[in-house]
């Protein structure tokens, strides 16, 4: 595992940091809802980025926990984990990793960190939801022998964190 990927909690500080990072190096839809308007990163794009950010993790009850990703000193992206309340002792894992930090062993650093983070904070199993077409996500998951399940345009897992490394 690269020892050089950390995941920092979100915080107001570290927002705008994690703006600039989706920005320069993502596509608005892989990185938040969709906002109407032309494509790009508009002005409405970027506040609503914000928003969203605001809305989901950096409020007084968040629905989930943000974490910055960094490789060195460098944001790259984000990672969360949201608790499922229908799922017993469940957390949704959800990432974005900056284009030109993809294919280089950080998404894997970032899915044994968040598993590890999972795990200490008491939660059984680990949900996952991704695309057929992500294959990066599907060779972590072979890597941890972890069959995922496709279903229309969606494949999931479910993974153990008792039994997950």
């Amino acid at each position: 595992m690269r020892s050089d990927v950390t995941l920092r909690p979100l915080d107001e500080n570290r927002l705008l940091g994690l703006l600039d990072a989706a920005v320069a190096d993502a596509d608005p839809r892989e990185v938040m809802p969709p906002v109407a308007g032309p494509g790009g990163w508009t002005a409405e794009r970027k506040a609503a980025f914000l928003r969203f950010h605001h809305s989901r993790s950096l409020s007084a009850e968040p629905v989930e926990t943000t974490y910055v990703i960094v490789v060195g000193e460098t944001v790259v992206g984000a990672a969360r984990l949201c608790p499922l309340e229908d799922a017993g002792h469940a957390v949704e894992a959800g990432v974005w990793i900056g284009r030109s930090h993809r294919g280089s062993g950080v998404g894997g650093a970032v899915f044994r960190h968040l598993l590890a983070l999972a795990r200490a904070a008491g939660f059984a199993s680990l949900f996952v939801n991704t695309k057929p077409d992500n294959i990066a996500v599907h060779r972590l998951l072979a890597a941890l022998d972890i069959t995922p399940v496709r279903d229309g345009d969606a494949v999931t897992a479910w993974v153990d964190l008792a039994a997950a490394g």
